[in-house]
């Protein structure tokens, strides 16, 4: 009898520490945090720190805590306009690496392994997916990449500009399909002002299939262009799977449409580390947690102090 009573007490026990865990489970997912294991880093917050030292660059983030990162084109193998025009941008960015810093492909998967990252996205441009697609296909598995993401677009100046986009993005959506990945598009400060009544993100939105077209957010340029990031991400549920986290110093918008890299420059200044700004980061979060967010990304581009915002960063999101 004493056996069993010792044994009905401990299953008890375990029972309700059970019931706590899967209260703890449910509570942190209710309260928005972030899928801690799938937090990243866009690379594009740290491209000179890459350029210098490649695998200490990785071994640093994955030290701070990090299990992702996203890279960013152009690629060895991406269309030649996008390389060429790249070289010319180069001077007035202070670096030029990009892309996979001359390595390939499976000596990038080695270094990532050896750190305990995974690699779920690339950002490349529009040419390469259109041109390349066998090419990037080879890569993204290489390194264990399944989104391949267009990280801006040009502006159309009417709503069938939009409407042709959108189509575009379902072919190259089924494209991507038949090489086994899934493209995605960051708007960037595309298409958040209205335009003859409709705002043209939304257009894009309807327009394109959610079987073959998905969307990454990122919070500091929705917010630049208008839009309440948790209350976008709210009404499409299913269509964001990944966001880029960063925070900005006070609330600025846009001075046109947001389509231009001058309106992108301008509001640079206004980057800041996340949580420690004004957006309202918990409430993002929450919901993008709510509506199927697969991937987070801190991201703060060219940051000054890279190392430091990662870390900051990090704590923040850890804690909240």
């Amino acid at each position: 009898m004493n056996t069993r009573r010792k044994f009905l007490k401990k299953s008890g026990a375990l029972a309700m520490g059970g019931l706590l865990l899967s209260d703890l489970y449910a509570n942190s997912i209710l309260n928005g945090l972030p899928k801690m294991h799938h937090l990243g880093v866009g690379l594009f917050t740290l491209p000179k720190l890459l350029e210098s030292d490649f695998a200490g660059t990785l071994k640093m983030i994955a030290e701070i805590g990090y299990k992702e990162v996203e890279f960013f084109g152009p690629y060895s193998f991406s269309a030649n306009e996008e390389i060429e025009g790249w070289k010319k941008a180069a001077p007035m960015l202070g670096f030029s690496g990009s892309g996979l810093y001359g390595k390939d492909p499976k000596t990038v998967k080695a270094l990532l392994d050896d750190n305990g990252l995974s690699a779920p996205s690339m950002h490349t441009g529009l040419l390469t997916l259109r041109q390349h697609m066998d090419k990037l296909a080879d890569a993204a598995h290489a390194i264990g990449a399944k989104y391949v993401v267009l990280p801006s677009a040009q502006t159309p100046s009417d709503l069938d500009g939009y409407k042709r986009q959108a189509e575009e993005f379902n072919q190259i959506g089924a494209s991507a399909a038949k090489h086994g990945l899934r493209f995605a598009y960051h708007n960037h400060g595309n298409g958040l002002k209205a335009l003859n009544g409709k705002i043209p993100m939304e257009l894009i939105l309807e327009e394109t299939d959610p079987k073959l077209v998905f969307f990454q957010m990122d919070i500091f340029w929705t917010a630049a262009g208008g839009i309440d990031p948790a209350s976008w991400l709210a009404k499409y549920p299913g269509r964001y799977r990944m966001l880029h986290i960063k925070d900005m110093s006070k609330a600025v918008q846009f001075s046109g449409d947001g389509g231009t890299q001058n309106q992108w420059f301008e509001l640079f200044p206004y980057a800041t580390d996340a949580g420690s700004g004004v957006m309202d980061l918990k409430t993002i979060l929450a919901q993008s947690e709510k509506i199927g967010v697969e991937h987070y990304f801190v991201e703060r581009d060219l940051a000054p102090n890279a190392k430091e915002v990662l870390e900051k960063a990090f704590n923040y999101l850890k804690a909240i």
